[in-house]
Protein backbone atom coordinates (compact mmCIF):
# COMPACT_ATOMS: atom_id res chain seq x y z
CA UNK A 1 0.00 0.00 0.00
CA UNK A 2 0.94 3.64 0.50
CA UNK A 3 2.98 3.24 3.67
CA UNK A 4 5.01 0.17 4.33
CA UNK A 5 8.32 -0.19 6.09
CA UNK A 6 8.12 -3.90 5.62
CA UNK A 7 6.86 -5.52 2.51
CA UNK A 8 5.25 -8.88 2.38
CA UNK A 9 2.65 -9.51 5.05
CA UNK A 10 4.14 -12.84 5.95
CA UNK A 11 7.76 -11.95 6.70
CA UNK A 12 10.00 -9.35 8.31
CA UNK A 13 12.04 -7.99 5.41
CA UNK A 14 12.80 -4.47 6.65
CA UNK A 15 12.98 -1.57 4.20
CA UNK A 16 13.63 1.16 6.72
CA UNK A 17 16.66 3.28 5.78
CA UNK A 18 17.73 6.91 5.97
CA UNK A 19 16.40 7.32 2.43
CA UNK A 20 12.92 6.04 3.26
CA UNK A 21 12.62 7.82 6.61
CA UNK A 22 14.29 11.14 5.73
CA UNK A 23 14.84 11.80 2.02
CA UNK A 24 11.44 10.59 0.77
CA UNK A 25 9.45 12.48 3.47
CA UNK A 26 11.39 15.66 2.65
CA UNK A 27 10.52 15.29 -1.04
CA UNK A 28 6.86 14.84 -0.12
CA UNK A 29 7.05 17.95 2.06
CA UNK A 30 8.23 19.97 -0.93
CA UNK A 31 5.56 18.48 -3.22
CA UNK A 32 2.88 19.09 -0.58
CA UNK A 33 3.73 22.78 -0.10
CA UNK A 34 4.10 23.59 -3.80
CA UNK A 35 1.13 21.45 -4.85
CA UNK A 36 -1.21 22.82 -2.20
CA UNK A 37 -0.38 26.44 -3.05
CA UNK A 38 -0.69 25.97 -6.82
CA UNK A 39 -3.92 23.97 -6.61
CA UNK A 40 -5.45 26.37 -4.11
CA UNK A 41 -4.77 29.21 -6.56
CA UNK A 42 -6.12 27.09 -9.44
CA UNK A 43 -9.29 26.30 -7.47
CA UNK A 44 -9.74 29.99 -6.66
CA UNK A 45 -9.37 30.96 -10.33
CA UNK A 46 -11.72 28.21 -11.54
CA UNK A 47 -14.37 29.42 -9.10
CA UNK A 48 -14.54 32.52 -11.30
CA UNK A 49 -14.48 30.62 -14.61
CA UNK A 50 -18.01 29.66 -15.77
CA UNK A 51 -18.56 26.00 -16.63
CA UNK A 52 -19.64 26.80 -20.16
CA UNK A 53 -17.71 24.01 -21.84
CA UNK A 54 -17.32 20.35 -21.04
CA UNK A 55 -13.53 20.46 -20.87
CA UNK A 56 -13.73 23.17 -18.16
CA UNK A 57 -16.00 20.90 -16.12
CA UNK A 58 -13.41 18.13 -16.44
CA UNK A 59 -10.55 20.47 -15.49
CA UNK A 60 -12.43 21.57 -12.37
CA UNK A 61 -12.81 17.93 -11.36
CA UNK A 62 -9.06 17.42 -11.75
CA UNK A 63 -8.43 20.39 -9.44
CA UNK A 64 -10.65 18.85 -6.76
CA UNK A 65 -8.94 15.46 -7.12
CA UNK A 66 -5.48 17.04 -6.88
CA UNK A 67 -6.43 19.02 -3.78
CA UNK A 68 -7.77 15.92 -2.03
CA UNK A 69 -4.69 13.98 -3.10
CA UNK A 70 -2.41 16.72 -1.70
CA UNK A 71 -4.16 16.61 1.67
CA UNK A 72 -3.06 12.99 2.17
CA UNK A 73 0.65 13.88 1.95
CA UNK A 74 1.13 15.03 5.58
CA UNK A 75 -0.09 11.64 6.83
CA UNK A 76 2.35 9.80 4.58
CA UNK A 77 5.16 12.13 5.64
CA UNK A 78 4.56 11.37 9.31
CA UNK A 79 4.21 7.63 8.70
CA UNK A 80 7.31 7.35 6.52
CA UNK A 81 9.33 9.40 8.98
CA UNK A 82 8.47 6.77 11.62
CA UNK A 83 7.36 9.45 14.07
CA UNK A 84 3.66 8.67 13.76
CA UNK A 85 1.75 6.67 16.36
CA UNK A 86 0.56 3.16 15.46
CA UNK A 87 -2.98 4.54 15.30
CA UNK A 88 -1.95 7.14 12.70
CA UNK A 89 -0.05 4.51 10.73
CA UNK A 90 -3.20 2.40 10.64
CA UNK A 91 -5.21 5.46 9.53
CA UNK A 92 -2.78 5.88 6.64
CA UNK A 93 -3.14 2.24 5.63
CA UNK A 94 -6.92 2.17 5.85
CA UNK A 95 -7.98 5.62 4.68
CA UNK A 96 -5.27 8.06 3.59
CA UNK A 97 -3.53 5.76 1.11
CA UNK A 98 -6.83 4.71 -0.43
CA UNK A 99 -7.89 8.34 -0.90
CA UNK A 100 -4.51 9.11 -2.48
CA UNK A 101 -4.81 6.38 -5.11
CA UNK A 102 -8.50 7.01 -5.75
CA UNK A 103 -7.91 10.68 -6.57
CA UNK A 104 -4.85 9.90 -8.67
CA UNK A 105 -6.90 7.67 -10.96
CA UNK A 106 -9.80 10.11 -10.97
CA UNK A 107 -7.40 12.74 -12.32
CA UNK A 108 -6.01 10.33 -14.91
CA UNK A 109 -9.52 9.42 -16.08
CA UNK A 110 -10.55 13.06 -16.47
CA UNK A 111 -7.49 13.78 -18.60
CA UNK A 112 -8.68 10.93 -20.80
CA UNK A 113 -12.12 12.54 -21.03
CA UNK A 114 -10.54 15.87 -21.99
CA UNK A 115 -8.65 14.12 -24.78
CA UNK A 116 -11.87 12.48 -25.97
CA UNK A 117 -13.74 15.80 -25.86
CA UNK A 118 -11.02 17.61 -27.84
CA UNK A 119 -10.81 14.77 -30.38
CA UNK A 120 -14.48 14.84 -31.32
CA UNK A 121 -14.74 18.63 -31.31
CA UNK A 122 -11.68 19.11 -33.53
CA UNK A 123 -11.27 15.97 -35.64
CA UNK A 124 -14.94 15.06 -36.01
CA UNK A 125 -16.84 18.36 -35.53
CA UNK A 126 -19.80 17.11 -37.59
CA UNK A 127 -20.42 14.42 -34.98
CA UNK A 128 -20.80 16.93 -32.15
CA UNK A 129 -23.81 15.93 -30.09
CA UNK A 130 -25.11 15.80 -26.54
CA UNK A 131 -21.84 14.23 -25.36
CA UNK A 132 -20.28 17.70 -25.54
CA UNK A 133 -22.92 19.43 -23.45
CA UNK A 134 -22.13 20.68 -19.96
CA UNK A 135 -24.96 18.64 -18.44
CA UNK A 136 -23.60 15.47 -20.01
CA UNK A 137 -20.09 16.21 -18.72
CA UNK A 138 -21.47 16.75 -15.22
CA UNK A 139 -23.27 13.40 -15.31
CA UNK A 140 -20.12 11.67 -16.55
CA UNK A 141 -18.13 13.36 -13.78
CA UNK A 142 -20.49 12.01 -11.13
CA UNK A 143 -20.24 8.52 -12.64
CA UNK A 144 -16.42 8.68 -12.60
CA UNK A 145 -16.30 9.72 -8.95
CA UNK A 146 -18.82 7.08 -7.88
CA UNK A 147 -17.08 4.33 -9.87
CA UNK A 148 -13.65 5.03 -8.39
CA UNK A 149 -15.15 5.34 -4.92
CA UNK A 150 -16.86 1.94 -5.26
CA UNK A 151 -13.60 0.44 -6.51
CA UNK A 152 -11.71 1.89 -3.56
CA UNK A 153 -14.25 1.26 -0.79
CA UNK A 154 -13.45 -2.45 -0.31
CA UNK A 155 -9.81 -1.52 0.33
CA UNK A 156 -11.09 0.45 3.33
CA UNK A 157 -13.67 -2.06 4.53
CA UNK A 158 -11.40 -5.11 4.14
CA UNK A 159 -8.49 -3.51 5.98
CA UNK A 160 -10.14 -4.84 9.11
CA UNK A 161 -7.41 -6.81 10.92
CA UNK A 162 -6.58 -3.71 12.92
CA UNK A 163 -4.91 -4.19 16.29
CA UNK A 164 -1.76 -2.60 17.62
CA UNK A 165 -0.30 -6.07 18.11
CA UNK A 166 -1.04 -6.99 14.50
CA UNK A 167 0.50 -3.82 13.06
CA UNK A 168 4.23 -4.03 12.37
CA UNK A 169 4.66 -1.36 9.71
CA UNK A 170 3.12 -3.34 6.84
CA UNK A 171 -0.25 -2.22 5.50
CA UNK A 172 -0.91 -5.51 3.73
CA UNK A 173 -0.80 -7.28 7.09
CA UNK A 174 -3.87 -5.34 8.21
CA UNK A 175 -5.99 -6.82 5.43
CA UNK A 176 -8.10 -9.93 5.58
CA UNK A 177 -7.47 -12.66 3.02
CA UNK A 178 -10.29 -11.27 0.90
CA UNK A 179 -8.79 -7.81 1.39
CA UNK A 180 -5.45 -8.95 -0.01
CA UNK A 181 -7.15 -10.45 -3.04
CA UNK A 182 -9.17 -7.28 -3.62
CA UNK A 183 -6.02 -5.21 -3.22
CA UNK A 184 -4.43 -7.23 -5.99
CA UNK A 185 -7.53 -7.05 -8.22
CA UNK A 186 -7.95 -3.30 -7.76
CA UNK A 187 -4.26 -2.79 -8.60
CA UNK A 188 -4.81 -4.64 -11.88
CA UNK A 189 -7.92 -2.59 -12.64
CA UNK A 190 -6.30 0.77 -11.87
CA UNK A 191 -3.18 -0.10 -13.84
CA UNK A 192 -5.43 -1.08 -16.75
CA UNK A 193 -7.26 2.26 -16.48
CA UNK A 194 -3.98 4.13 -16.78
CA UNK A 195 -2.65 2.22 -19.80
CA UNK A 196 -5.98 2.48 -21.63
CA UNK A 197 -6.15 6.25 -21.02
CA UNK A 198 -2.48 6.67 -21.99
CA UNK A 199 -2.90 4.82 -25.29
CA UNK A 200 -6.13 6.69 -26.09
CA UNK A 201 -4.43 10.02 -25.44
CA UNK A 202 -1.68 9.10 -27.90
CA UNK A 203 -4.33 8.30 -30.52
CA UNK A 204 -6.44 11.38 -29.79
CA UNK A 205 -3.61 13.90 -29.81
CA UNK A 206 -1.92 12.41 -32.85
CA UNK A 207 -5.19 12.82 -34.76
CA UNK A 208 -5.67 16.34 -33.39
CA UNK A 209 -2.16 17.37 -34.49
CA UNK A 210 -2.73 16.08 -38.00
CA UNK A 211 -6.08 17.88 -38.22
CA UNK A 212 -4.71 21.22 -37.04
CA UNK A 213 -1.65 21.08 -39.27
CA UNK A 214 -3.67 20.16 -42.37
CA UNK A 215 -6.21 22.92 -41.65
CA UNK A 216 -3.60 25.61 -41.28
CA UNK A 217 -1.66 24.41 -44.27
CA UNK A 218 -4.83 24.80 -46.30
CA UNK A 219 -5.76 28.29 -45.04
CA UNK A 220 -2.44 30.02 -44.44
CA UNK A 221 1.12 29.67 -45.55
CA UNK A 222 2.95 30.53 -42.38
CA UNK A 223 1.78 28.18 -39.66
CA UNK A 224 5.03 27.78 -37.71
CA UNK A 225 3.73 29.69 -34.68
CA UNK A 226 0.58 27.60 -34.67
CA UNK A 227 2.57 24.39 -34.93
CA UNK A 228 4.78 25.40 -32.02
CA UNK A 229 1.82 26.29 -29.82
CA UNK A 230 -0.06 23.13 -30.71
CA UNK A 231 3.01 21.00 -30.02
CA UNK A 232 3.54 22.74 -26.69
CA UNK A 233 -0.06 22.18 -25.60
CA UNK A 234 -0.22 18.55 -26.66
CA UNK A 235 3.20 17.50 -25.47
CA UNK A 236 2.75 19.19 -22.09
CA UNK A 237 0.01 16.66 -21.30
CA UNK A 238 1.93 13.72 -22.73
CA UNK A 239 5.09 14.83 -20.91
CA UNK A 240 3.25 14.79 -17.58
CA UNK A 241 1.86 11.32 -18.28
CA UNK A 242 5.20 9.89 -19.37
CA UNK A 243 7.25 11.41 -16.54
CA UNK A 244 4.75 11.17 -13.69
CA UNK A 245 2.76 8.02 -14.34
CA UNK A 246 4.50 5.63 -16.72
CA UNK A 247 7.42 4.71 -14.39
CA UNK A 248 5.08 3.94 -11.49
CA UNK A 249 2.75 1.81 -13.60
CA UNK A 250 5.65 -0.22 -14.93
CA UNK A 251 6.46 -1.40 -11.42
CA UNK A 252 3.07 -1.35 -9.68
CA UNK A 253 1.98 -4.87 -10.58
CA UNK A 254 5.33 -6.53 -9.71
CA UNK A 255 5.34 -4.64 -6.40
CA UNK A 256 1.75 -5.68 -5.64
CA UNK A 257 2.65 -9.31 -6.35
CA UNK A 258 5.60 -9.04 -3.97
CA UNK A 259 3.14 -7.93 -1.29
CA UNK A 260 0.52 -10.60 -1.87
CA UNK A 261 2.65 -13.68 -2.54
CA UNK A 262 5.57 -15.38 -0.84
CA UNK A 263 7.52 -16.12 -4.04
CA UNK A 264 9.85 -13.11 -3.73
CA UNK A 265 13.07 -13.12 -1.73
CA UNK A 266 13.98 -10.21 0.54
CA UNK A 267 16.31 -8.52 -1.96
CA UNK A 268 13.66 -8.60 -4.70
CA UNK A 269 11.09 -7.16 -2.31
CA UNK A 270 13.45 -4.35 -1.33
CA UNK A 271 14.24 -3.52 -4.97
CA UNK A 272 10.55 -3.39 -5.89
CA UNK A 273 9.75 -1.39 -2.77
CA UNK A 274 12.33 1.30 -3.57
CA UNK A 275 11.23 1.37 -7.21
CA UNK A 276 7.63 1.82 -6.13
CA UNK A 277 8.43 4.55 -3.61
CA UNK A 278 10.54 6.68 -5.96
CA UNK A 279 8.19 6.31 -8.93
CA UNK A 280 5.27 7.11 -6.62
CA UNK A 281 7.01 10.40 -5.82
CA UNK A 282 6.89 11.19 -9.54
CA UNK A 283 3.17 10.40 -9.58
CA UNK A 284 2.61 12.62 -6.55
CA UNK A 285 4.51 15.45 -8.26
CA UNK A 286 1.69 15.50 -10.81
CA UNK A 287 -0.25 17.78 -8.43
CA UNK A 288 2.44 20.44 -8.99
CA UNK A 289 2.40 20.13 -12.78
CA UNK A 290 -1.35 20.09 -13.43
CA UNK A 291 -1.83 23.82 -12.61
CA UNK A 292 0.86 24.62 -15.19
CA UNK A 293 -1.10 22.58 -17.74
CA UNK A 294 -4.24 24.61 -16.95
CA UNK A 295 -2.30 27.81 -17.64
CA UNK A 296 -1.10 26.71 -21.07
CA UNK A 297 -4.13 24.72 -22.22
CA UNK A 298 -7.13 26.63 -20.88
CA UNK A 299 -7.40 30.17 -22.23
CA UNK A 300 -10.34 31.15 -19.94
CA UNK A 301 -8.22 30.08 -16.95
CA UNK A 302 -5.24 32.08 -18.21
CA UNK A 303 -7.37 35.15 -18.89
CA UNK A 304 -9.00 35.02 -15.45
CA UNK A 305 -5.62 34.57 -13.75
CA UNK A 306 -4.21 37.64 -15.51
CA UNK A 307 -7.34 39.57 -14.65
CA UNK A 308 -7.05 38.70 -10.95
CA UNK A 309 -3.39 39.67 -10.98
CA UNK A 310 -4.24 42.92 -12.83
CA UNK A 311 -1.95 42.00 -15.70
CA UNK A 312 -2.55 42.46 -19.42
CA UNK A 313 -2.73 39.28 -21.45
CA UNK A 314 -1.62 40.16 -24.95
CA UNK A 315 0.90 38.13 -26.90
CA UNK A 316 1.63 37.96 -30.58
CA UNK A 317 -0.02 34.56 -30.87
CA UNK A 318 -3.14 35.79 -29.08
CA UNK A 319 -3.40 38.78 -31.42
CA UNK A 320 -2.93 36.50 -34.41
CA UNK A 321 -5.65 34.16 -33.19
CA UNK A 322 -8.07 36.96 -32.37
CA UNK A 323 -7.73 38.30 -35.90
CA UNK A 324 -8.23 34.94 -37.50
CA UNK A 325 -11.55 34.40 -39.25
CA UNK A 326 -11.50 30.64 -39.09
CA UNK A 327 -14.11 28.68 -37.24
CA UNK A 328 -14.46 28.80 -33.46
CA UNK A 329 -13.71 25.10 -33.25
CA UNK A 330 -10.34 25.45 -34.93
CA UNK A 331 -9.51 28.56 -32.94
CA UNK A 332 -10.43 26.74 -29.73
CA UNK A 333 -8.30 23.77 -30.71
CA UNK A 334 -5.15 25.88 -30.63
CA UNK A 335 -5.79 27.26 -27.18
CA UNK A 336 -7.17 24.10 -25.60
CA UNK A 337 -6.10 20.74 -26.96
Amino acid sequence: MFNSSTSSWGNNCSHSTVVTTTVIPLLYCLIFIVGLVLNAVAAWIFLHVPSEKSFIVYLKNIVVADLLMSLTFPFKILADSEIATPQLNMFVCRYSAVIFYMNMYIGITFFGLIGFDRYYKIVKPLFTSFVHTVNYSKVVSIIIWLSLMLLSLPNIILTNEITEENYSGKCIGLKSELGRQWHKASSYICTGIFWIVFLLLIIFYTSISKKIYSSYKKFRRNSEATKRKTNRNIFSIMFVFVICFVPYHLCRIPYTLSQTSSQFDCQSEKTLYYAKEFTLILSAANVCLDPIIYFFLCLPFKEKLYQKLHLELKTSSDVEISKSKRSNTLRESINVV
